[in-house]
């Protein structure tokens, strides 16, 4: 496992410094994915493509406070995968997405993105 940047505030509750942000890289005999955690978009990305061999990656999709569709299509680009599971979406007023029209984009960009029910599980 690797740790990477992401670029995003840190606080805790009550508003002291909760630490820097950070995403992984997660090598497994199995599958080898990334988890952007709650990022924007950095080219610091493409550096992850140089140096690991990914299966697929896990994104913020929300777009307010951290990546969007568009961006988040271009990090999959960067770190060299096809398939993605958005995250960080759907769970307050400012991030909710539309599904149908975010899948179609990762469509028409050649990537697919998943996107899982609160409470469901999949198979990786």
């Amino acid at each position: 496992m690797k740790l990477v940047p992401a670029a995003h505030s840190s606080s805790m509750p009550d508003g002291s410094y909760g630490g820097l942000a950070a995403g992984f890289v997660i090598e497994t005999a199995e599958k080898n994915f990334y988890f952007a955690g709650d990022t924007a978009l950095t080219y610091d990305m493409k550096l992850i493509n140089e140096r690991h061999e990914l299966d697929f990656a896990i994104l913020p999709i929300g777009d307010n406070f951290t990546m969007g569709i568009d961006d988040a299509i271009e990090a999959a680009n960067w770190v060299g995968v096809r398939q993605f599971i958005g995250m960080h979406y759907d769970t307050f007023p400012p991030i909710k997405i539309d599904h149908d029209a975010a899948r179609e984009q990762a469509t028409q960009a050649g990537k697919e993105l998943v996107l899982m029910a609160i409470g469901s599980t999949m198979e990786l």
